[in-house]
């Protein structure tokens, strides 16, 4: 049976997405009905339904010039316009890195360029993407393919400028060989991109579904453009890495790898495909299928012995000829481009990771809110039913048995207060050191540390003292974040130890701490110093004028480090606010239920005739929470629920390999 194809399996995803939006925004519902929220759980819920909303797959598509990579994303994405919609021509190549996505807030479709001369400024290009007023804009009429191509043909637009003008952009450097003359001497005018950014947004229906296509510029463009390594190819879900066949792997190729591609697949599965594309370069009417099968396979072990990879892994496909056959409705050329086999890797690896990526998401904001609240309902359904059991066996006994039992009540209430005041004392110790917890994270500690280091590299006069001035303050920031490591694991025993003590006291097991977790940060600080290292020791870093060299370190990493420190401290806080949250829960609905059992004995005390009325009560209450409880399971039932996927058969990487054996 034929595989899912990609867009069938975003439809899919898309589905589920909403399915788990539906079942959050039913159980902001249920939480107002019921009235069990406060105001920090419908935040929690507000943001996490606007995240999930504005959610977007993002696939990177990265290789050097001429490998054939916009050609790919039109034979994957735009064959239904029958022509070339992205320009892929040979000669023509994508000079800027360019996004193309769904504008939800815009009324008409268009092309956003933010010019090259933006370089020169310390302004970061997630904050010029805030302000539209920097970019030149085109509207795109949908109706004429022919302009829409044509608009998009600016993507691959040069300038010439002065060589001095170059230089100072960071796009032309003397210990460059590339531009000599054949005399040895350097030209007067240097062509550079004309646009340094590109947003495209168009209503394709996969790209109004939240999928993102990042088209990436050759190796130079990685290099001058920090931010496209630092930011934009690790927070994409599926990074496709493109090989030529004419051509192997070529040094520049090796390069790109080792220092833009391999970092990524450190992240546990991070969707990384490397595909080997022009393999009809290697088809010869002259010779038989077998042999011409074999070539391939040659080349496919080829590149995987240079990359270090498995040749698995490798994935040989024609984009010219998968276009082509497209839009020619030759099914038998698709077939042999291998690009629909390509479109269901994207589907079988990518976009169950992005699930669990976003499932994880949910999980971690309010998982553990609807959780509690499950256990919650538990905790009063089986209350309900100790109270039935206890009023059902008070049928036909004295009015000694009841003062008893209100005796007994009471002295548990006594005990209560005890221990809501030992529970109290405790909250404030935990919140004294959550407060020394997030000035160890206040931002102006490590502004501080930039401030000096901005004064320390702006002040160096050689490319070494500007180097060190780099790697000391990752070195410092490290410190930083393992003394807030450090400090964390004391906080999370005092944690542990406080939900122990309650637990053994009220005699309760299903309430565990939900402990702040640091590892993340430092994960992400290491490897923002793994990219600062690889900038500080690249080519661009040793060749470029220093100005611009600080410029772009502060813009590109420094203001990611300070992100991590923020995303640290705005976390901390809400952690605070909320750890001790479920036990509270816990000591309410004790009270409360120690307050109805006595209300419930003492009107049974004053008249007998209240035993049945009270028992119908409970009666109806208990299967109002069994409801409840049925309603709430099913929520947690659509979070976990896994994406459909194809019946059977082989995976796409299985049929891949077998159309080289």
């Amino acid at each position: 049976m034929e595989h899912m194809r990609f867009n069938e399996q975003i439809q899919a995803f898309d589905h589920w997405k909403n399915e788990v939006i539906a079942g959050i925004e039913k159980y902001q519902r249920w939480l107002d009905k019921a009235g069990v929220g406060d105001p920090e759980d419908e935040l929690r819920i507000y943001e996490i339904l606007q995240s999930l909303r504005s959610d977007r797959l993002t696939i990177a598509f990265v290789a050097e010039f001429a490998r054939g990579k916009t050609e790919l994303i039109n034979a994957i994405f735009f064959s239904e316009y029958d022509r070339r919609l992205l320009p892929s021509e040979a000669g023509r190549t994508t000079m800027c890195p360019t996004e193309l996505f769904y504008d939800t807030d815009a009324e008409q479709a268009y092309v956003r360029l933010l010019p090259i001369e933006t370089r020169l400024n310390e302004t970061s290009l997630n904050e010029y993407k805030a302000e539209p007023i920097h970019w030149a804009q085109i509207e795109l009429d949908l109706s004429s393919p022919e302009s829409m191509a044509e608009a998009f043909q600016e993507v691959v637009r040069t300038k010439s400028v002065p060589r001095a003008e170059a230089e100072k952009l960071g796009l032309f450097c003397e210990k460059d060989d590339y531009s000599r003359l054949n005399d040895g001497t350097f030209p007067d005018e240097i062509d550079i991109p004309m646009w340094r950014h590109a947003l495209i947004s168009f209503p394709h229906p996969l790209l109004k579904k939240g999928l993102v296509i990042l088209d990436t510029p050759g190796m130079n463009a990685l290099g001058s453009e920090p931010e496209l390594t630092v930011s934009m190819l690790p927070s994409a879900q599926a990074v496709m890495f493109i090989l030529a066949a004419d051509t192997g792997v070529t040094k520049s190729d090796l390069d790109m790898w080792r220092h833009n591609v391999m970092p990524l697949r450190k992240e546990k599965g991070k969707g990384l495909i490397v595909v080997l594309n022009k393999v009809d370069t290697l088809w010869d009417e002259l010779r038989g299928e077998s042999s011409i099968t074999h070539t391939i396979a040659e080349q496919r072990g080829k590149a995987a012995e240079v990359l270090g990879i498995d040749s698995e892994t490798v994935f040989p496909v024609s984009a010219q000829k998968g276009l082509l056959a497209k839009i020619r409705h030759d099914r038998e050329l698709l077939e042999r481009s291998n690009v629909l086999a390509l479109e269901t890797l994207l589907a079988e690896e990518i976009l169950p990771y992005k699930q669990r990526l976003v499932r994880e998401h949910v999980t971690t904001e309010i998982g553990g809110m609807i959780k509690e609240t499950h256990d919650l309902l538990s905790q009063r359904l089986n209350a309900t039913t100790s109270q039935l059991e206890e009023l059902r066996g008070l049928s036909g006994k004295n009015d000694d048995v009841i003062t008893h039992l209100m005796k007994k009540t009471r002295e548990e209430q006594v005990a209560y207060h005890q221990n809501v005041e030992s529970f109290q004392a405790n909250k404030r110790i935990l919140s004294e050191r959550s407060e020394e917890l997030k000035k160890l994270l206040d931002l102006k500690r490590l502004d501080d540390l930039v401030n000096r280091t901005r004064k320390q590299m702006t002040g160096s006069w050689t490319t070494h003292g500007l180097k060190d001035g780099m790697k000391s303050f990752f070195d410092s920031a490290q410190g930083m974040l393992q003394e807030v490591d450090e400090y964390n694991r004391q906080l999370s025993r005092l944690v542990t130890t406080i939900y122990r003590k309650f637990q053994k006291e009220h005699g309760i097991d299903n309430v565990k701490p939900v402990l702040y977790v640091t590892t993340k940060y430092v994960k992400d600080l290491e490897q923002l110093y793994a990219d600062a290292e690889e900038f500080r020791k690249s080519p661009f870093t040793t060749m470029t004028e220093q100005s611009f060299v600080v410029k772009k370190f502060f813009i590109s990493l420094v203001s990611h480090a300070r992100n991590v420190f923020y995303r640290a401290h705005r976390d901390a806080d809400k952690w605070n606010k909320a750890v001790m949250t479920p036990l509270v829960r816990q000591i309410k609905e004790h009270k409360a239920q120690m307050e109805k059992r006595l209300e419930n004995l003492r009107k049974i005390n004053d008249s007998r005739e209240t035993l049945e009325s009270r028992i119908e009560e409970l009666e109806k209450n208990a299967l109002k929470l069994q409801s409840q409880f049925a309603e709430v399971e099913s929520i947690l039932r659509i979070i976990d629920q896994p994406l459909k996927t194809s019946p059977g058969g082989k995976t796409a990487r299985e049929a891949s390999a077998a159309v080289v054996e």
